[in-house]
């Protein structure tokens, strides 16, 4: 059952690494947030009302953890 965790665990951990990544990308003027136009740019699909839902704190751009859930 440990292997099993710990595999699990090991797969985890690009996919993270992969969405920090991506963040940094995303965030265009290295601010530590995305924005609507940055998001926008890179989930053309994205909607206002759909950003807003993942924008948990209210503070008008979303955090790596903000954006992370609503990237995928």
């Amino acid at each position: 059952m440990k292997k099993l965790l710990l595999a699990a665990a090991l797969l985890a951990a690009p996919a993270t690494a992969f969405a920090a990544a991506d963040f940094a990308a995303v965030d265009a003027d290295k601010s530590g947030a995305v924005s609507m136009e940055e998001a926008k740019a890179a989930l053309p699909d994205l909607t206002e009302e759909a950003f807003k839902a993942a924008d948990k704190d209210g503070s008008g751009d979303l955090n790596a953890e903000e954006f992370a859930a609503i990237a995928g």
